[in-house]
């Protein structure tokens, strides 16, 4: 029987830097429903409820008929 090594080093993810521009991107998904919340915090390098925060704030400020 062959045993098979798994890489660790290939399973951990590198930490992502939240930045303005992967935050607007990650709104604006958002906002047209193209991801969920747990897609869009992973691409900001943030937790789940940041992202929620985040995103409530962002809808306060641009309303349902707005366009990019």
């Amino acid at each position: 029987m062959m045993s098979q090594k798994i890489n660790y080093k290939a399973l951990k993810e590198e930490p992502v830097k939240t930045t303005p521009e992967n935050v607007k991107e990650a709104n604006q998904n958002l906002f047209c429903a193209k991801w969920n919340l747990p897609q869009a915090a992973k691409h900001c390098g943030m937790s789940v409820k940041e992202m929620k925060l985040t995103f409530f704030e962002y809808l306060k400020y641009h309303p349902a008929n707005s366009t990019f």
